[in-house]
């Protein structure tokens, strides 16, 4: 939908370090957090705003970019690890539950407190269906975040408790805050890695999930006015 005031969240270094690869004319600024610029893809006129990675610059920035930019739409684009036999690596996912899992409670009810931070996003808004989801290479998904990359241990609690698919390190974190602040939200993870019962192929690879990330960004923007084509609000 043209006119409409669009920013994309990025989260991890290496993610914006490949927006600055796939724009290199970008004309950069600086915020107390990091990088923005202003971009045209296509008919859409976009804000970039670099998040950092973690809960803490997530949650910080995403209230940021609400205040200063007041957008009518905030996107996260980014990658995310897979669990092995559960998704495939490049998979889009479009994120429709987020849930905060590194939280221990001593004193009272771990369940209870990863229940306050667990979010729904509302995609009323966003007129896809399976078909065109498939065309595209995406699912449906809730995604399990932390500040800490998948231990293996945790992938069978994640799946048999929450029917989770995939991890990130930002998601929980930005959902809940656009959900505090009545922001729309659009979540797009794409597979970079998985990570199973003999551990993760990118772990003590760092060049492979680097050479990834620069296949799911180029994905992820390649798709984005698509996307956004089917925004109806």
């Amino acid at each position: 939908m043209v006119g409409m005031n669009i920013l994309i969240l990025i989260s991890a270094n290496a993610e914006w370090r490949v927006v600055k690869e796939l724009f290199p004319n970008l004309e950069l600024q600086q915020t107390p957090f990091g990088e923005f610029a202003n971009l045209q893809l296509s008919t859409f006129d976009l804000i970039l705003l670099h998040g950092g990675w973690g809960k803490i610059s997530a949650a910080a920035t995403a209230q940021y970019a609400i205040d200063r930019f007041h957008p009518d739409l905030l996107i996260n684009l980014g990658t995310c690890g897979g669990f092995v036999g559960r998704v495939e690596t490049g998979t889009v996912i479009l994120v429709e539950r987020t849930l905060v899992y590194d939280i221990v409670e001593q004193m009272g009810d771990s369940d209870e407190a990863i229940a306050h931070y667990a979010t729904d996003i509302d995609l009323s808004w966003l007129r896809v269906d399976e078909t065109w989801l498939a065309e595209h290479g995406a699912r449906r998904e809730l995604l399990a975040s932390a500040d800490r990359d998948i231990v293996v241990e945790d992938i069978p609690m994640l799946i048999q408790k929450y029917n989770a698919v995939a991890g990130d390190w930002e998601s929980g974190a930005i959902a809940w805050v656009a959900k505090k602040n009545e922001t729309r939200l659009l979540i797009l993870r794409g597979v970079t890695d998985l990570v199973g019962g003999d551990g993760g192929e990118a772990y003590g690879n760092i060049g492979l999930f680097h050479e990834r990330t620069k296949t799911v960004m180029k994905n992820l923007f390649d798709q984005l006015p698509e996307w956004l084509d089917c925004i109806q609000f």
